[in-house]
């Protein structure tokens, strides 16, 4: 069966950018354009409103996203799981996780799985992990290594991996503004210490929810995607930051900051795999995610 047109659209959909998404479909630019215009055709509507400078998608153009991401998803299953039966899996998995995650629990992960389902392609993407829980349950990605949310998409299943602490890292040189006494907080001091933050997520929601339970009103030096770039920022003199204990561990800056053991401590949180139990179905998901004890 032919889905290239189902594909075209959907990675145009996604970049809405006639060039990138040729370049990612591996296709030259008057052929991604050919495949929507038989779609329109077909359809009897216009899926993206385009001119010289923009493209992005009509009404129509979204109803239809979901239609394509389901037929895909479907052939997908219904193709894989005769090979399940024949004995052998082939096929791609797009996993989506922070840099940290990528050599701290997926090469274990993937270390083991390779061997065994070599025939499956598996494609990774990284970045900020705040944004792991969105991209899968939109459809982006087929798994991500997150942390776990306070509360758990209903379609979402979570397999836990490994518990982080959240820590406070300071700089390893001492600064004017670092308060005297750094293992009790005092809320005349640390008003003035600049943080240095995510800008959304599990960690950053637990920072806000510690300094209210303290009577705190932080001074927010910076907000930063992905806590790679905190330690970075940190050992720099920035600031104070709050990151996953993990991210400390394994980065090449930690000689640069130092651990600080302040009570009451920030509360700790899951990191594991997740997937919609939708994709779950899928024998080369389900495969990987069995690979996970």
């Amino acid at each position: 069966m032919d889905l290239r047109l189902l594909k075209h659209f959907l990675v145009l959909a996604e970049t809405c950018h006639f060039g990138r998404a040729s370049d990612s479909c591996h296709v030259s630019p008057s052929t991604l354009s050919r495949s929507i215009q038989q779609l329109e055709s077909s359809l009897g509507v216009m899926l993206f409103a385009r001119d010289n400078r923009s493209v992005h998608l009509t009404r129509e153009g979204f109803l239809f996203q979901q239609y394509a991401r389901d037929a895909l998803e479907q052939w997908d299953l219904i193709r894989h799981t005769m090979m399940s039966e024949s004995g052998e899996l082939s096929g791609e998995i797009s996993i989506y996780c922070s840099v940290t995650a990528s050599y701290s629990f997926l090469y274990e992960l993937l270390s083991e799985f390779r061997p065994r389902y070599p025939r499956i392609e598996l494609k990774l993407h990284t970045g900020d992990p705040a944004e792991a829980i969105h991209r899968v349950l939109g459809g982006d990605e087929d798994m991500a290594i997150t942390a776990r949310p306070e509360t758990l998409p209903r379609q979402l299943a979570f397999k836990p991996i490994a518990t982080s602490p959240l820590v406070f890292i300071a700089p390893e040189d001492p600064a004017d503004w670092m308060p005297a006494d750094l293992s009790s907080p005092q809320t005349n001091e640390w008003a003035r210490v600049p943080m240095i933050l995510s800008e959304t997520g599990l960690a950053r929601d637990r920072t806000d929810a510690w300094f209210s339970a303290l009577g705190i009103k932080p001074h927010i030096y910076a907000q930063v995607g992905g806590n790679e770039a905190i330690v970075s920022m940190v050992g720099l003199g920035f600031g104070i930051g709050v990151v996953p204990k993990i991210v400390f561990d394994n980065s090449p800056l930690a000689n640069r900051v130092r651990l600080l053991d302040i009570q009451p401590a920030l509360t700790p949180y899951d990191v594991g795999l997740c997937v919609t139990e939708k994709k779950l179905k899928n024998p080369l998901i389900h495969a990987l995610w069995d690979q996970v004890r």
